[in-house]
């Protein structure tokens, strides 16, 4: 897009972001059907239900004694209830008895409950006089513990909805329940094409001039770690035909595109023409306000989206966490975080002034340190060509697009890696 005057438009990080989500068809990714065991972090494509209590019996919750808790009221160490043991509960087996009047069962952490009693006293708070006969010293409530019967989970319960990323602990509760295969939405893939002709393999050797690929391996660690699957098709020269023909092959089987190098000044020129030559609607946006990664492209192509992405390392990390990752996110299937935003931060000082432009949005790399029980950030300054100035921080600040700068001893936030 460019103004009145024929120069490039630049726009703000959410008008780019609104163009994109605007144009991008609602659509789920295929599903398929996995083992728990390999699901984890995956995003389910359909409700789960349980189909039968959890636990599926009244269990203890500690060593001690299954009681009828009316049996233990008043009872204390000068006074205590005196209780006759009726037999033993062991661990996986059910009872065979009841307790009646005045009687216990001693049990462990986990056994099931007999009939008849409604709590369990405590080991500690229990004197056994012989095998037939114990003094209680403390009274118990009725459900004291003990966790009932689908008290965890009921049956027909919705556990989980469509869209949920399972997390260690939702695998546990599906074990538990016996669901050990369930539906989930494909990862999406996202093809990688490296351009330029100074880039050269990572097990390369380079020669006056050239680099060493290292956009591909940045770009793929972070897709998979927004969940999906990276596909890296190579490293391509900067030949219209060449990245024209490239694109149209990985469209196929991609649900994305990202084209690193060919958003830079020379050659931007050509892979916004390539976007926009393959399909519709073509280019959203060309320029973001944001440093570094101003030269970003968006489009679609298709209904797929396209990006193409500035050669600079800094400037990659930080396009795919503003842009890229929110639309993965929602090709992914995710149903969203309502608490996305404030993961992965913290809060810091400033151990130095910074300035920044207004219409601006500032992406400052930092290292961070404790100093007498306070958390301060201290600015990783380089050019964005330096992967250093990613390795050497352990987040990122934003300056807003109309403040100026931040103090030093200012409290910031920082996006944690």
């Amino acid at each position: 897009m460019r103004d009145m005057l024929g120069r490039e438009e630049i726009i703000t990080v959410g008008r780019a972001l609104e163009l994109i989500f605007k144009n991008l068809p609602p659509a789920f990714p295929p599903e398929t059907s996995l083992r728990i065991e390999d699901s984890y972090k995956r995003i389910l494509s359909r409700d789960i239900f349980s189909t039968e209590d959890l636990p599926q019996f009244a269990r203890s919750t500690v060593d001690g004694f299954a009681v009828n808790s009316y049996d233990t009221f008043g009872a204390t160490e000068g006074l205590p209830a005196y209780l006759r043991v009726v037999g033993e509960i062991l661990m996986g087996a059910m009872p065979a008895f009841e307790i009646n009047k005045s009687c216990a069962a001693k049990l462990a952490t986990g056994g099931v409950l007999p009939e008849g009693a409604d709590a369990v006293v405590m080991v500690e708070h229990v004197q056994q006089i012989d095998e037939k006969m114990i003094e209680v010293m403390k009274p118990v409530a009725p459900g004291e513990n003990v966790i009932q019967a689908g008290e965890d989970i009921k049956k027909d319960e919705l556990i989980f909805k469509k869209g949920h990323r399972l997390r260690p602990q939702d695998i546990g509760a599906l074990a538990g329940l016996g669901i050990t295969n369930i539906f989930i939405y494909e990862r999406p893939r996202v093809s990688i094409i490296s351009t330029g002709d100074e880039i050269v393999p990572a097990d390369g050797q380079v020669r006056p001039g050239q680099i060493r690929d290292i956009n591909s391996f940045n770009l793929a660690g972070l897709i998979l770690e927004a969940g999906g699957e990276p596909v890296k098709r190579g490293i391509f020269n900067d030949e219209y035909n060449v990245i024209k023909n490239i694109v149209e092959e990985s469209l196929k089987d991609s649900s994305m595109v990202l084209i690193t190098g060919g958003s830079s000044v020379g050659t931007k020129d050509m892979t916004a023409r390539v976007i926009n030559d393959i399909g519709r609607p073509g280019i959203l946006f060309h320029g973001v306000s944001i440093k570094p990664g101003k030269p970003m492209i968006g489009g679609l192509i298709n209904n797929k989206p396209v990006f193409g992405l500035p050669g600079h390392p800094a400037a990659i990390t930080v396009c795919f966490e503003q842009f890229i990752a929110p639309v993965l996110k929602k090709l992914s299937g995710f149903a969203g975080d309502k608490f996305a935003d404030r993961k992965l931060t913290v809060m810091a000082k400033m151990t130095r002034n910074i300035a920044s432009s207004s219409g601006r949005e500032d992406h400052i790399r930092v290292s961070l340190e404790e100093r007498d029980g306070e958390m301060w950030a201290s600015p990783i300054f380089g050019k964005s060509g330096l992967i250093t100035t990613l390795t050497k921080a352990d987040g990122i600040i934003v300056i807003p697009l109309r403040k100026l700068g931040v103090e030093q001893g200012e409290v910031v936030e920082v996006r944690l890696f």
